[in-house]
């Protein structure tokens, strides 16, 4: 399984920009997905978890009302609606898939990309 984030850029505080998850190789079915940044000098993030049922957690309560994730289908892509930007909010994003319950070790990790929010 290969995937592949994309959709970022720069912003303004308070725009928006939609982040997108291409999925490539074998099926994701039954393996939950997910969303984390990494700002520079600051550990990795877990963002939001999304189950292979297409039900969402989000794990940072900083995203809570601004961030919304979403997952076509097993092997579609997957979202993240980002409204509301924050200085904050800068960092390079990623996606993973197959995450354990409980972890926020994905076994795949796709190439991320960046967005920079100014004030």
């Amino acid at each position: 399984v290969q995937l592949q984030a994309s959709g970022g850029g720069s912003v303004q505080t308070g725009g928006s920009l939609r982040l997108t998850c291409e999925v490539f190789g074998d099926t994701l079915r039954g393996h939950a997905m997910g969303w984390f940044r990494q700002a520079p000098g600051k550990e990795r993030e877990f963002v939001a978890r999304i189950e292979s049922s297409g039900g969402v957690t989000y794990t940072s309560n900083s995203v809570k009302g601004r961030f919304f994730a979403s997952r076509v289908s097993f092997d579609g892509p997957m979202y993240l609606q980002m409204n509301d930007l924050k200085p904050e909010d800068t960092a390079v994003y990623h996606c993973g898939a197959g995450i354990p319950y409980g972890t926020t070790n994905p076994k795949y990790w796709g190439r991320g990309t960046q967005v920079t929010v100014s004030s």
